[in-house]
């Protein structure tokens, strides 16, 4: 090897090097909403610290602009044509599969609710999960209480179903 080229490569080196720690900046963490199954990032590019209500840190939130509101709303009205179609039988195995998910995952919510400063985080968690499992079981009951089949003067039938209503979203 040339001693030109042992010199080049000596130099290479020295550029991919490590540099102190000192001297390396600060990547700050960019938070993404979920929307769709997705991660994008927020318009606004902003977010806020989540804190306890003694002033100790629990998380970074997302603050979402009219336009990543917009988006949310439009997504959640595309899937809910697909969610309505589905069987009430299978609204109501899907929900009740977000409970087993939690329960298997109950010791994380406890810990998370701990850090957040709930009074009763284990309470809450199994409040949250049996609120799953009792939407969960209503899915396919809800029509049979909430229709009827209505007298009417006439030789036809004239019958109520409850239906999907449409998105709901909330903004804090």
């Amino acid at each position: 090897m040339s001693p030109a080229r042992k010199a080049a490569m000596k130099a290479a080196d020295k550029r991919s090097a490590k540099p102190p720690a000192d001297t390396v900046l600060d990547v700050r963490k960019t938070y993404k909403l979920f929307i769709g199954g997705a991660f994008p990032r927020s318009e606004s590019g902003r977010s806020y610290s989540v804190l306890t209500t003694d002033r100790r840190f629990v998380a970074n939130a997302v603050l979402a602009s009219r336009k990543d509101v917009r988006d949310a709303v439009k997504t959640a009205r595309d899937a809910q044509a697909s969610w309505a179609n589905r069987s009430a039988y299978n609204r109501g195995q899907i929900l009740y599969r977000v409970a087993e998910i939690m329960q298997g995952r109950r010791r994380q919510f406890v810990d998370e609710l701990s850090i957040g400063g709930s009074r009763d985080p284990e309470g809450e968690t199994d409040a949250a999960i049996d609120r799953w499992v009792w939407y969960a079981g209503w899915a396919d009951k809800f029509a049979q209480i909430l229709g009827s089949a209505n007298p009417v003067d006439g030789p036809y039938f004239n019958f109520t179903t409850p239906e999907p209503a449409g998105v709901v979203a909330l903004v804090e």
